[in-house]
């Protein structure tokens, strides 16, 4: 199981109660998930994106979406782009250590 959280879940914005608790709550659950299912042989995780350029944006434009958001991430300067996250999923798939945790996906990015 891959759950999609978000940073907000770590550290929430102003305004942003509701979503904040409910990415918070994604990240609690992989644990506990995590452990329920593991007599049975599944594994829980949890990913956790900052800022990445989807179809949310595409009212805003791409170039005044990264200009707005790409300052924000440290290294690279940009926001993120979907082929990394789902590079990042392709990983905690095969990777059968991985389990019961939740994995920033943010290039260090905080709200």
């Amino acid at each position: 199981i891959i759950n999609t959280a978000s940073i907000a879940g770590f550290e929430g914005q102003p305004g942003q109660v509701p979503y904040g608790a409910a990415k918070g709550g994604i990240i609690a659950m992989a644990l506990n998930l995590a452990r329920d299912l593991a007599p049975m042989g599944i594994r829980s995780m949890a990913i956790a994106p900052g800022t990445f350029l989807t179809f949310a944006y595409d009212r805003m434009g791409t170039e005044k979406a990264q200009e707005t958001f790409g300052p924000l991430v440290l290294n690279p300067k940009r926001m993120g782009d979907p082929d990394e996250y789902a590079m990042l999923a392709q990983q905690v798939v095969e990777n059968d250590f991985l389990n019961g945790t939740t994995i920033r996906v943010d290039g260090g990015q905080r709200f």
